[in-house]
């Protein structure tokens, strides 16, 4: 029997922050106490005394570029990186090569990951123009949801046929997850900017080409679908203020149709950064202003947004050197999000529960997760431990990602995780991960 025993932690769960004691047992938490004394010839300890102790994030929206595009990323390096930054389970979106838009595409990836993922895994199926019968044949047992670009994206991947819409919003009862930016609006704004600069145009001019306009007009459109249809709607990586009226905390999240995910990068960097980052922050939607961010920040701390992600979708450092019209929008993010966001609290932005509650808690709810998200007596054990005072420097010998860059490069972080465990097993420790892949497909209560 694999029996571990963490002890004095600072257990942070369902907002509340008590010192105590966690047994492990194989793959399932089976006690939390005040104290439990077991002897050390019975099962391994590890002292957390003055640690955090939080159950693993749920990242419910990364790109892991395989099958198609390992050369940027994939399921093994991603996820290794994954654990190394206390994200246990994640949900991967469908637009790899080929596009995961039929069920035997979608049944490939989980082959994939059941070799060689560290963390748990989930992936969506993707929408296409015509593909609504096989979305309708996915299990929502064993899928996270259906995903749907209204946006540009890899392949065949936009959904721009307002009928198919209608009908993948009123068929479906599981979860659809949008990108929402008009296609329409960037395109007229980039033929101006074009006009303007030729085929130079600056990255300053990202988020006015991906402009806050162009979100909104998506979002609330898919926000007034989803009321007239009765489908239960969750919008990724919202970015401006504008879309904060869209959602509302004045019900519980059980009882939401319609649900809101902030990343990582849109709480950190504003418009004043492409000077210095360039492409490396180039995503969409676009990083946006300094009062867009204080918004989310506002929204995300009252329970309009629900969830913290990464959008995690790494490119090669070549590809982003490119001019900004030909490098590629997204970034690596998983090994550093919730330590960015411990270095959020140091700021007095977000308090731990908080952090808890959307990186862990919320995805679980909002995917109706089986026994996860939460340090609770029969769940799966996927913890992670926090030191809040190990300061530590973003380098090129300490990035994970196959792709060798961070955003956060040069960024001293005051908090560091120390231990991560996935169903028992642990995995990451004392600044290296394991060679262990216990990674499980997750699972859905529906």
């Amino acid at each position: 029997m694999n029996r571990i025993l963490i002890k004095n932690a600072k257990i942070v769960n369902e907002g509340t922050i008590f010192e105590g004691d966690v047994l492990i047992e194989n793959d399932l938490i089976v006690e939390i106490a005040d104290s439990i004394s077991l002897k050390t010839s019975d099962c391994i300890v590890i002292d957390a005394e003055g640690n955090y102790l939080m159950p693993g994030a749920i990242d419910d929206q990364v790109h892991f570029r395989e099958p198609g595009l390992t050369h940027k990323g994939d399921i093994e390096s991603e996820s290794r990186a994954a654990v190394a930054g206390g994200i246990t389970s994640f949900i991967e979106q469908p637009n790899t090569v080929p596009n995961a838009v039929t069920q035997e595409i979608l049944e490939d990836k989980y082959q994939i990951a059941s070799q060689k993922s560290f963390a748990n895994y989930s992936f969506m199926m993707g929408a296409t123009n015509d593909n609504l019968e096989e979305v309708l044949k996915t299990n929502p047992k064993n899928v996270a949801g259906i995903k749907i670009f209204l946006g540009s994206s890899t392949g065949n991947m936009l959904v721009d046929n307002e009928a198919v819409l209608e009908k993948i919003f009123s068929s479906t009862p599981m979860l659809i997850a949008v990108h929402c930016e008009d296609e329409t609006t960037i395109k007229n704004n980039l033929a101006s900017f074009k006009e303007q600069y030729g085929d130079d145009v600056p990255v300053t001019a990202h988020n006015l080409i991906r402009s806050a306009e162009a979100c909104y007009i998506s979002s609330s459109k898919a926000v007034a679908l989803a009321k007239r249809t009765g489908a239960r709607l969750h919008i990724f990586h919202l970015s401006t203020a504008k879309e904060m009226e869209l959602f509302t905390n004045k019900i519980p999240l059980e009882d939401k149709k319609i649900t809101a995910e902030v990343c990582v990068h849109h709480l950190w960097f504003t418009d004043e950064d492409y000077k210095t980052k360039g492409n490396f922050i180039k995503w969409n939607p676009a990083v946006k202003t300094a009062e867009d961010r204080a918004e989310l920040w506002k929204a995300l701390n009252d329970g309009r947004i629900d969830v913290i992600a990464t959008d995690h979708a790494p490119h090669t450092k070549e590809e982003k050197m490119q001019s900004y019209l030909n490098a590629p929008s997204g970034g690596p993010l998983v090994q550093h999000s919730v330590v960015a966001m411990f270095e959020a609290h140091h700021q007095g932005k977000i308090t731990v529960e908080k952090i808890v509650e959307k990186m862990c808690h919320n995805p679980a709810k909002i995917f109706k997760i089986e026994k996860r998200g939460f340090i609770r007596e029969g769940y799966h054990a996927d913890l992670v431990i926090v030191n809040p005072s190990l300061p530590w420097s973003v380098k090129p010998e300490n990035i994970l990602y196959k792709c060798g860059w961070s955003p956060f490069e040069g960024y001293t972080f005051k908090s560091r995780i120390t231990h991560t465990f996935v169903n028992g097993e642990l995995v990451y420790n004392n600044f290296k991960v394991k060679d262990t892949r216990a990674g499980k497909r997750l699972l859905f209560d529906r």
